[in-house]
């Protein structure tokens, strides 16, 4: 995904800054780097990844659950990995009496700061528009707004030991942090709760007891099976009483709780279908509440 994310700085300054593609680099800005600047014929701009931390803030405990074949599956919410670009812009030009190329280069560095500042959020088929995304462009990130921070100001001193490493001269340049999301791969969680039994009594009182039953299900349709969100369901004794009714959600699902056992009958509704009713029993002894229109 990293990659992809440098792909979409290129285009982005390729598209709107005056340069052709081969003067952008993602290499580090060594004397290699100098030497590829000194055989072109206009100025280049280095976009190096100099480091890779954990967003800490933007961490999350939230997990995103799926329903399928009887199972649940969890997804854990995503890391969130900051990657730390360093800017620089390099002219082929040599100094002399008559030439400045200091200049060109400082412009070129504003016109990075505007266009990164312009393209704030950074959404990624946004950029790559009115063209389609690259083949391969990862789904997670396609349309979200991927978090920036431009021109951060306590990102200059630790600069002075980089470029020491290198054996260059410091150099200006525009500091640009995107945030990635680390996807974890989906988990088992364990099979699906269809039904929950809860008995309530008073202490040392066994007469007492009052068993409620919560039930769940799902409303399908199709082959394969697909979910059916937004339909309307109510639970009616076999005698037509309405008891209560409920709406499926995205993943159509639907429950129903402080139930007595016994029959009853789910009367369902959605857009494009007919009315249906269907008998379940609670609890079922198959354990499952689906329905299928």
């Amino acid at each position: 995904m990293i990659a992809d994310l440098d792909n979409l700085l290129r285009h982005l300054f390729v598209d709107r800054i005056p340069i052709a593609g081969d003067h952008v680099g993602f290499q580090p800005p060594d004397e290699d780097w100098r030497t590829h600047v000194g055989s072109l014929v206009a100025n280049a701009l280095n976009v190096y990844l100099i480091a890779l931390t954990e967003n800490r803030k933007l961490r999350s405990n939230e997990r995103v659950r799926e329903y399928a074949n009887g199972g649940v599956h969890e997804t854990p919410a995503p890391r969130r990995l900051d990657c730390h670009y360093l800017i620089t812009a390099w002219s082929p030009v040599v100094v002399s009496p008559l030439v400045e190329p200091a200049l060109d280069e400082h412009a070129l560095l504003y016109q990075v700061a505007a266009v990164l500042s312009n393209a704030e959020p950074l959404v990624p088929r946004r950029v790559y528009a009115p063209a389609p995304l690259p083949g391969g462009f990862p789904d997670a990130i396609a349309d979200a707004e991927l978090p920036t921070m431009l021109l951060a100001a306590d990102a200059g001193p630790q600069m002075s030991d980089f470029w020491s490493t290198l054996d260059l001269p410091w150099r200006p340049a525009v500091h640009l942090t995107v945030t990635l999301p680390l996807l974890y791969e989906r988990r088992v969680a364990g099979p699906m709760v269809t039904t929950r039994i809860t008995e309530y009594r008073q202490s040392g009182g066994a007469e007492s007891a009052e068993v409620w039953i919560q039930i769940g299900g799902h409303v399908r349709s199709g082959a394969p099976l697909q979910p059916v969100a937004g339909a309307w369901v109510r639970l009616e004794t076999p005698g037509g009483l309405p008891l209560q009714t409920a709406e499926t959600k995205a993943d159509g699902r639907f429950t129903f709780a402080e139930l007595a056992a016994g029959p009853y009958v789910l009367r369902v509704r959605a857009p494009g279908f007919a009315e249906s009713t269907h008998n379940v029993q609670v609890p079922s002894a198959a354990g499952g509440y689906d329905v299928e229109i």
